[in-house]
Formats: C-alpha cells, structure tokens, sequence
C-alpha cells in the first residue's frame, strides 16, 4: 500500500480513536468509511471491525466498573445471533454495490444519533434488542453498528461514564464477532503497524481530553466528518457502477 495511502488510514484511525474514546462513539463512523475507500468494502471492514474491537477492549478493561449490566446483554445477545446470518449475505455482494450500501449505512447510522440527540428516539427492553440486533446487521456488513445502539443509550440518559463504557461493551462483542464470521482483513504490515500506532495515541490523547471536551462540539465533528465519509463511499460506489 502506498505511503500516501498508509497516512490515510493513519490519520482516520487516529482521528476515530480520539472521538469515541471522548465521547463513547466515532470510531466507526469516522474511519470506517475512509477505510472502506482505501482498503475497498471487504478488507475496510474487517480492518475497522479488528481495530474497533481492540480500542473497545482497551476501554472496557479502564471502565468496566461503569456498564449498564443488562441493558449491554439486551444489546449484545440480538447481535451475536444476526453477525453470521448477515456476514454471509453481504459476502456475496460485489464491491460497487457494497460500496453504495456501506456509504448509505454509514449516512443512516449519523442520522439516527442526530434523531437520538433530538428525543426522536426512545428507550425500553424491545428498543434494547431491537437496536442490538440492527447494529449487530449493520456492524458486520459496514461497520458502523455503533449509532443504533447508541441512540437507545441516549434514550436512557446515562451519564457520559456509563454511556461510555456500555457502548464499549457492545461494540467490542459486534466487532469481534463480525470478525471471527469474517477473518482478517488482507492488509500490509506496514498498515497494521500504522493503524495501530494511531489508535494507541488517539486512545491515550482521547482519555486525556475527553474531561475537556464538551458533549455536543464532539458529536458535531463526528457527524460533520462521518457524513463526509459516508457520502465519498456512496459517490465511489455509483461512480463503479
């Protein structure tokens, strides 16, 4: 992969890194779709479904105290059943179309958080499994399965802690299992390399200034860069067509 390239995936990883690890969610939404652009539909993917799972590992293990025990299992049990199912569907997909459909994903999931944020959105035991099941689907197909599930955690109005850590909890169950269905992404060492370099430093720069952060000025670039992602993803896949 070239060097221009690896930089890319350096900056999205770094700069996805920092927003979930400050605000509980954006590392999907942020890199994923760039990610997808770089590396193509499969291999993007599975390269944000390994790398989400190990920030989401990195911060469950600084936060466990704080999980919202059942709601994370009404989250987490819907999308372990759905990865397989969905993962064998999207593997018969061709890369033009998968495109489309990931990118159109990716703008869905940044809508539901902003009709989440507006009270459009709303909690209970079925919103649980329901918004587990869809980010599970969504998850393994484009790798953004965060939103649903986050916006059922608005719902609750949790305090950012709790936010935080339950997310961390889902997501590190949907992106490991979208990858145990899946494998690994066929990406160079030296993208690996890159890629983890760049979610150590935006964990550690995220944890730092997530007290400093105001709620609302972080999810405002998160949706600004995401839905940018997320429509370049689309334009590629239509202009492939």
């Amino acid at each position: 992969m070239p060097v221009v390239t690896t930089a890319l995936v350096g900056a999205a990883v770094l700069l996805g890194a920092v927003t979930q690890r400050s605000t509980g969610l954006g590392f999907a939404l942020v890199a994923s779709p760039f990610l997808v652009l770089i590396a193509g539909p499969h291999d993007g993917v599975t390269l944000g479904n390994a790398l989400s799972a190990s920030l989401c590992a990195f911060v469950v293990l600084r936060t466990w105290r704080r999980i919202a025990r059942r709601p994370a299992l009404l989250l987490c049990l819907p999308a372990l059943a759905v990865v397989p199912v969905v993962a064998r569907l999207a593997a018969d997909v061709p890369e033009a179309p998968m495109l489309v459909v990931v990118g159109s994903l990716a703008v869905l999931a940044d809508l539901v958080v902003l009709l989440s944020r507006r009270g459009a959105v709303r909690g209970g035991t079925l919103a649980a499994v329901g918004a587990g099941a869809l980010g599970g689907a969504m998850n393994v197909a484009a790798g953004v399965g965060g939103p649903v599930a986050a916006a059922y955690g608005v719902a609750q109005r949790w305090p950012r802690e709790t936010f935080v850590a339950t997310m961390q909890c889902f997501l590190l169950v949907a992106n490991a299992s979208s990858l145990a269905v899946k494998g690994p992404p066929d990406v160079p060492g030296s993208t690996w390399l890159v890629a983890a370099l760049a979610l150590v430093a935006g964990a550690v720069v995220g944890e730092r200034v997530a007290p400093r952060v105001p709620v609302d000025a972080g999810q405002r670039l998160v949706m600004a860069v995401a839905l940018a992602g997320g429509l370049a993803a689309v334009v590629r896949g239509l202009l492939m067509l």
